[in-house]
């Protein structure tokens, strides 16, 4: 299988039906990019739980180990780490349930999203989940 980028529309319908987005990877340092993007995403409604084992809390919320640690359903498990480290990750996001994995823009792999769409998931990968809302959803979530 190779990946293909799902259709623009498709991607619009998943932010809009889309309300919790776990960030694995996200880090507590403003100036990082996985910082500044999910402090974005969360200012236009999005409700965002951080995903780093070294953090308490980040952007105002508590931040988890692992996704299997996230007590509350996950619609998009949006990644930043290297691709690398994204297969285990994709199980993860399978075990829990989520909707959809994003790697982030300069991320991909093929087995992470073999992994993830072979157990139900829609996958998305190297595209910035912030570009994509602003493009597709520029007047916020309706």
């Amino acid at each position: 299988m190779s990946y293909t980028h799902p259709p623009r529309e498709e991607i619009k319908k998943i932010l809009e039906q889309s309300t919790t987005i776990a960030v694995v990877g996200l880090s507590d340092d403003p100036s990082k990019t996985s910082h500044m993007v999910s402090e974005a995403m969360q200012q236009k409604g999005y409700k965002i739980i951080p995903v780093n084992p070294n953090a308490a809390t980040i952007l105002g919320e508590t931040s988890y180990a692992s996704l299997k640690d996230v007590p509350v359903p996950i619609d998009i498990v949006n990644v930043f780490r290297r691709p690398e480290h994204t297969p285990p990750i994709a199980e993860e996001a399978v075990a829990v349930g989520a909707k959809v994995l994003w790697l982030q823009l300069g991320i991909s792999n093929e087995e992470a999203a073999a992994i993830a769409s072979d157990g139900g998931l829609q996958v998305i990968m190297d595209r910035c989940i912030k570009v994509e809302d602003s493009i597709l959803l520029p007047n916020g979530k309706s």
